[in-house]
């Protein structure tokens, strides 16, 4: 393996959202120095990565790769933890002297084995044994990686097949989400779509979601600014933003926000509010959504984050609940590892970061 630093318009075309150049350019808006790279595997094209690079602490460094490799389709599922390595090795002399590691969210994911064996869509899955997961956990430790004290994005979600009819997707939900989908157009819910000028009315919901369930939210210059971005760009035909808000009688009940990215659109946030929450409201936006993305050409549908099983004492048990009722597949990936740098340092991190993450499942919890 070969890699060279270049320009991040190298990652305009990529596949997954936060691999792209769009995004590099978001978050270097926010505190991160985004670079890119091109990674030469033999037998196979080069392939882009984005890189995220910020503050630590005072003096010292960490650098991001959400989602990155993204290996090719045909690349043998027991070389990816080498490459891995690899590429740790190959990316730490191009970044800065201070660095004390490397926080890699490998791309690659497993399912449910009952759902690829029974689903009607099986023959549209990519089914990888679920104890691979385990088996690559291990040989990353073996590697000297270190598994995060917290993961950065959601390893599992669920991802609807957009490639059915639309009959065949409502036929594939459990039956409560097709009653509720249907309840919210007779009660007269109207799903309107906008972009950053309902962005007031998007963060007042936002608000109020967020002190109902006690979750962490952006200042609202952070929803602004990427629907800035996503605007410049969707000029030249990148990627599409959209603010999807559900109404009746005068009332904003509830939106999302869903970003159409290539093959995929993905549900990226959404808010409720505490009234008419009898009308299903966030059942109708989510379905209008698919649609949307289904004629804008998208072959999936990712709800982007679950609890990692049906636990019904997680404290995101609802979330579970009301994301895998839309049917789909529910995947997981291996969750956030570290490559230390630093050793001693990362430990210290590791340590401060794992005892912020249990004070905020305390917090959920309540």
């Amino acid at each position: 393996m070969e890699i060279t630093k270049t320009d991040i318009a190298v990652c305009e075309n990529a596949g997954l959202f936060l691999q792209s150049a769009m995004w590099g350019e978001f978050k270097s808006r926010f505190g991160w120095t985004s670079n890119a790279f091109l990674i030469d595997l033999d037998g196979y094209e080069k392939l882009p990565l984005l890189t995220l690079s910020r503050r630590l602490a005072p003096g010292f460094l960490f650098t991001y790769v959400p989602w990155g490799p993204c290996l090719p389709e045909d690349f043998p599922s027991g070389g990816r933890v080498q490459v891995l390595a690899e590429l740790a090795v190959k990316l730490k002399p191009f970044l800065a002297r201070n660095t004390v590691f490397i926080r890699f969210d490998p791309p690659w994911h497993v399912e449910h084995a009952e759902y690829a064996e029974h689903t009607k869509y099986a023959e549209h899955t990519d089914y990888v044994e679920e104890g691979d997961l385990h088996d690559e956990a291990a040989l990353l430790t073996c590697a000297g990686f270190k598994r995060a004290a917290a993961n950065v994005q959601p390893p599992d979600t669920v991802l609807i097949n957009l490639s059915p009819s639309c009959e065949e997707i409502l036929a594939a939900m459990k039956p409560k989400w097709r009653y509720n989908i249907s309840l919210a157009e007779k009660k007269g819910v109207r799903v309107d779509t906008g972009g950053a000028q309902e962005m007031e009315t998007f963060y007042s919901l936002l608000k109020e979601t967020a002190a109902r369930d006690g979750i962490a939210i952006h200042s609202i210059d952070y929803y602004r600014t990427l629907f800035e971005i996503c605007a410049n760009r969707n000029k030249n035909g990148g990627d599409l933003l959209r603010l999807y808000t559900a109404n009746h009688e005068g009332d904003t009940l509830a939106a999302i926000v869903v970003l159409f990215h290539g093959k995929t659109a993905t549900y990226l946030y959404g808010a409720s509010s505490n009234i008419k929450r009898n009308l299903m409201p966030p059942y109708a936006l989510q379905w209008r959504a698919m649609r949307d993305a289904k004629e804008a050409g998208c072959l999936y549908y990712d709800l982007f984050g679950i609890p990692p099983d049906d636990n019904p004492n997680h404290p995101m048990a609802g979330l579970y609940r009301f994301k895998t009722g839309f049917g789909g597949r529910i995947i997981h990936r291996s969750g956030s590892w570290d490559y230390p740098c630093k050793p001693a340092i990362y430990n210290l991190f590791n340590i401060a970061e794992a005892l912020r993450k249990k004070l905020r499942d305390r917090k959920k919890k309540r």
